[in-house]
């Protein structure tokens, strides 16, 4: 079961685009989103296909409070869908089978993620290390080791070279750090918003996946929550491709955030070790 509850103060009419429901990939027993204004209940909000099986819902709020509430109750996950492609002999190490477009697009630096400024450094520390898996095993582990979780130590203009300079951060910027130092190493890698259950205090989490051996491979160095019982919502380069927000036209402001997630039974243990897909 994940659910969010998110009130809004709209103080000009309003365009957003929502990223807080459940990829497509899981079984839905049951799922409903609704959004009110003003104590009213709105059209349901229309639903655009994002990349990796991500869903976009589009909204249109008139001035004054905006609630969101949306629940899923999930099926056990299947078998992650990711299938690797034909090798061609001009990948990169690490990346034989990923899609030509993929590869481009998740070895470039990106907004948070300014991969082309450390290279030195992550071949400094992680190039004597076999290509894949290994290197994004120890950059996992050297992150967890080396970054400080500090709830409110960083902010939206916070880069992962920031979090590279003053050792901490919260989930975000330990996935954007896994990411740009996996791409420096020419390891393809994405940023995953996920609901995860066990997380305290709960709320949205961020986690980061690398490409490896014909498969997205799922890393977070924060360990604050198991992998296994992860549901994915949305998928991209970095944090501004997965925002549970944008504003497209009008103002709002953001008055409260409510998120939980659960799973039946006792909680999935993580041994933060062995090799973990999200589907």
């Amino acid at each position: 079961m994940v659910s969010c509850d998110l009130t809004f103060e709209v103080e000009e009419p309003a365009d957003l685009a929502l990223q807080a429901a459940a990829a497509n990939g899981r079984v839905v027993r049951a799922e409903r989103l609704d959004v009110t204004a003003g104590g009213k209940a709105l059209p349901r909000p229309a639903e655009l296909a994002a990349p990796h099986r991500g869903r976009v819902h589009l909204l249109r709020a008139p001035r004054g409070v905006l609630s969101v509430s949306y629940r899923a109750e999930l099926g056990a996950p299947p078998e992650p869908a990711d299938q690797p492609a034909v090798a061609s002999s001009h990948d990169a190490p690490g990346v034989a089978g990923l899609p030509g477009l993929e590869q481009l697009t998740y070895l470039r630096a990106s907004r948070y993620c300014p991969s082309d400024q450390v290279i030195g450094f992550a071949v400094a520390e992680f190039g004597d290390l076999p290509p894949g898996r290994p290197q994004m095993e120890a950059i996992t582990q050297w992150i967890h080791r080396r970054v400080g979780y500090v709830p409110g130590s960083s902010n939206v203009h916070n880069s992962a070279e920031d979090t590279l300079l003053t050792g901490q951060g919260v989930c975000r910027d330990f996935a954007h750090l896994g990411i740009m130092l996996c791409r420096a190493l020419r390891i393809p890698a994405r940023f995953v918003a996920v609901y995860a259950p066990g997380l305290t205090p709960m709320d949205f989490h961020a986690v980061f996946e690398a490409w490896s051996d014909g498969a997205w491979w799922t890393y977070d160095a924060t360990r604050r929550a198991p992998r296994q019982g992860m549901v994915r919502i949305a998928t991209g380069r970095d944090a501004t491709d997965t925002a549970f927000l944008n504003v497209l036209r009008g103002i709002i402001a953001l008055r409260s955030i409510e998120v939980t997630a659960t799973v039946t039974g006792p909680l999935p243990l993580d041994d933060d070790l062995t090799p973990r897909r999200l589907c």
